[in-house]
């Protein structure tokens, strides 16, 4: 830990952190092999990073065919004053919201939110907008997906 309370990674922390994002559940010994490592080193780095929090947990992650068959979008959303809390929690509650950021820029935040079909989108867009103290929302839907790390 540094004086921070941070922890203090290194190469092999990082490179552990990328082997997990690209599969959360790779086994012990194949996490070890690909680094070079032992499953004792692995596995005591492992640790470290989730007591110190750095690894917070581990989630699904869809498939490419799943992610394909979803409508996903970038909603801007201009915020009245004072109303950020208020607006970020209701949009927690919000199923299909994925992911909420603020930002510095023309609106305030941007909502990443997914939806089954066209329809769902629609509804789940025209909701975010009719909330209290949302302003205005400017959505971009995504057309395609290049990469994702």
């Amino acid at each position: 830990m540094t004086s921070s309370g941070e922890l203090a990674m290194d190469d092999l922390d990082e490179h552990l952190l990328t082997r997990l994002r690209d599969n959360a559940r790779a086994p012990v010994a194949e996490l070890a092999r690909a680094l070079g490592l032992s499953r004792t080193t692995v596995q005591s780095r492992l640790a470290k990073l989730e007591r110190s929090g750095v690894i917070a947990g581990y989630a699904v992650k869809l498939s490419d065919a799943r992610e394909a068959t979803l409508i996903h979008a970038f909603v801007m959303l201009k915020v009245e004053p004072k109303q950020a809390t208020a607006v970020t929690l209701a949009l927690k509650r919000m199923a299909g919201v994925r992911k909420l950021q603020a930002v510095i820029g023309p609106c305030d935040m941007i909502a990443t939110v997914e939806a089954p079909n066209v329809g769902d989108m629609d509804t789940l867009i025209e909701e975010i907008g009719a909330l209290r103290g949302v302003e205005r929302t400017n959505s971009s839907i995504v057309l395609a997906t290049k990469f994702t790390r």
